[in-house]
């Protein structure tokens, strides 16, 4: 890592976040997360030393070897990046930055002590110098909110789980904990999505290099907006089977789907929260000892509850039905699974009187 004081000043300026915290651009589900774990006395400690199943020294030793380390005489262009993406999110050790040979797009932020980002040659050939910059924000994001130190115990849980994968029991409870963690960890790259954003300042590169990741290097085929019409369809997608399938191929996920980073990233980018950030109204380290737990996991339930509410996916309407205590929820699960006629006899609208027979036999006829 190199002192950011002690080199020149980055070529191109972009506005800087003095003392700015990680909380600034942490997603409410992952900075609760975060405070919790960091109120837990040598938990990152004893992470570290988990960790040590796996060497990072090796690791580093490795990618030394096998990939290129940018530097004013090796991709300097992308060496800058890191060091402006450091220097507007005040970040004074700056991660070193590899590049390393590999069609598949993909970058990442590894290592407990001394984070490294390491991008894929195929990444780099991909995306514009924006677009880039927004991706290499996103890496300098995971390495200051400590994601690698966390993200650790997801691999080595994720180790365990097919190690122990013929014990029943053992292997459900351990898959439970790893599919919280894969929830927290989609919900980490919103943040670093966020963190890319306030790095590069360019909503349109931050956009376009998602949906990149998605479509391949064909602009000229791709438009912003119509892949936001795409995240607007997908949101309300078909009916309750629709919901469910896409619940279920989320759950495996560690990121979230592209369509769905982009459309968050937009309304992140338009809300009164991102303004304020950048009139320099944004937490500072200096409080961050006085974060509230209570208060972030209150945010983070906050934050599932709007989601839900604005949501137009049928499941979550579902949800909200359910929560607001509304009578049409069987009829609404018979007229989708059993193919009843919405709007015929003994439909949602029927049903309001608490009447439980027409179910009975929309449940009898799936039989």
């Amino acid at each position: 890592m190199s002192d950011l004081t002690k080199e020149t000043a980055p070529s191109r300026r972009r506005q800087r976040f003095p003392e700015i915290s990680t909380r600034a651009w942490e997603h409410p589900a992952d900075r609760s997360a975060l405070v919790a774990l960091r109120k837990l006395s040598g938990f990152d400690e004893v992470l570290k030393k988990l960790a040590g199943l796996v060497s990072e020294r090796s690791v580093r030793l490795m990618f030394l070897a096998t990939a290129v380390r940018t530097s004013e005489r090796q991709f300097p262009e992308l060496y800058d990046m890191v060091r402006d993406a450091a220097y507007a999110l005040d970040l004074e050790q700056v991660p070193d930055l590899y590049v390393t040979q590999d069609p598949a797009v993909n970058a990442m932020c590894i290592g407990m002590d001394t984070p490294i980002i390491v991008v894929t040659s195929g990444l780099v050939e991909l995306l514009d110098e924006e677009e880039l910059r927004a991706v290499i924000g996103h890496e300098v994001g995971h390495a200051m909110s400590g994601h690698a130190v966390y993200r650790t115990m997801l691999l080595i849980l994720t180790n365990i789980a097919a190690r122990i994968a013929w014990i029943p029991l053992g292997n459900l409870a351990i898959t439970a904990v790893i599919t919280a963690l894969k929830e927290w960890f989609r919900k980490a790259e919103l943040s670093c999505d966020r963190a890319g954003l306030l790095a590069g300042q360019d909503l349109q590169a931050s956009m376009r290099g998602l949906m990149k990741l998605a479509g391949g290097h064909n602009l000229a085929e791709m438009n912003v907006d119509a892949f936001l019409e795409q995240a607007e369809e997908y949101d309300r997608a078909g009916d309750l089977r629709d919901g469910v399938l896409k619940l279920l191929q989320v759950l495996p996920q560690t990121h979230p789907f592209a369509v769905v980073r982009v459309a968050k990233l937009k309304k992140w980018a338009e809300s009164e929260e991102y303004r304020s950030i950048l009139a320099g109204a944004y937490p500072r380290r200096g409080d961050d000892r006085d974060s509230s737990v209570g208060a972030q996991w209150k945010a983070a339930a906050d934050s599932y509850s709007q989601s839900v509410k604005e949501s137009k996916d049928p499941l979550m309407g579902l949800l909200r039905d359910v929560a607001g205590g509304v009578g049409t929820v069987g009829g609404k699960l018979r007229d989708t699974f059993a193919g009843a006629r919405a709007g015929g006899d003994g439909s949602a609208n029927g049903s309001a009187d608490g009447s439980t027979d027409g179910s009975a036999e929309g449940a009898k006829s799936t039989g």
